[in-house]
């Protein structure tokens, strides 16, 4: 697979929707994690990323703004031991319980499908990355229906074991804007991911089209010893 510039990826799309970046950095020793959201509405665009323990999750900017809260309030961040779960909704919560009671990753993820928004059906998609005595490894997970029909759920998991150095992989939730929006297809995307977490950060947050990005989160784990840092970029300060 032919590796894509992350950058490039961002900048010709206008509305990627939802977007998780997984991999590792170019040195080798760090896992290396990227959640945006973006917003077409007033209600999507009220909203920020606020630390939550050792996640995050999404706030209204604006509480008296807010409207229906169901899709956009919800925590896209939260570690379980030496796993941390990032996905675009309350599907967080059904891997964290999962995990907690000794399911798989896919098997958690069997009890939920695509988000009820008709006609866009949005996919939910989710990763989760373990780190665990200087090993690493992260799946993809893909919930979408059945090319826009909701009788149908396709289910997509793609597991990475020892992903090379400076590798990653890109998933969305939209191939672009549209009405009704147009599902992400394929695999998730080969992209590059770089050493320094304040280049990345920025490096993707300049990317997204400036007036439909909301938020973003990045955070570099240490793979030897499990520490990480994390940035927040929010639109709305």
């Amino acid at each position: 697979m032919k590796m894509l510039s992350l950058a490039q990826e961002l900048k010709e799309n206008a509305y990627p929707g939802r977007g998780i970046v997984i991999g590792k950095s170019p040195d080798g020793k760090k896992a290396v994690t990227a959640y945006f959201i973006m917003g077409r509405s007033g209600n999507s665009r009220n909203r920020i990323f606020a630390v939550e323990g050792e996640g995050i999750r999404t706030q209204a900017f604006d509480p008296s703004k807010l409207e229906d809260p169901s899709l956009i309030i919800y925590a896209p961040v939260r570690v379980l031991g030496n796993k941390t779960i990032v996905t675009n909704g309350d599907q967080t919560d059904t891997v964290y319980d999962g995990m907690k009671e000794g399911l798989t990753f896919e098997q958690s993820l069997r009890s939920r499908e695509f988000e009820p928004d008709a006609p866009n059906f949005t996919p939910r998609i989710s990763g989760v990355m373990q780190v665990d005595g200087g090993k690493y490894d992260y799946s993809m997970s893909i919930l979408k229906s059945n090319n826009g029909n909701p009788d149908g759920c396709n289910r997509f998991t793609y597991a990475y074991e020892n992903p090379g150095a400076g590798e990653g992989h890109f998933i969305h939730t939209y191939m672009h804007d549209g009405n009704p929006l147009p599902s992400f297809e394929g695999e998730p995307k080969l992209v590059g991911i770089l050493d320094d977490i304040e280049e990345f950060t920025d490096m993707i947050w300049n990317s997204l089209n400036e007036e439909n990005k909301v938020s973003l989160f990045v955070r570099y784990i240490d793979i030897a010893t499990g520490q990480y840092e994390t940035r927040i970029m929010n639109k709305n300060q």
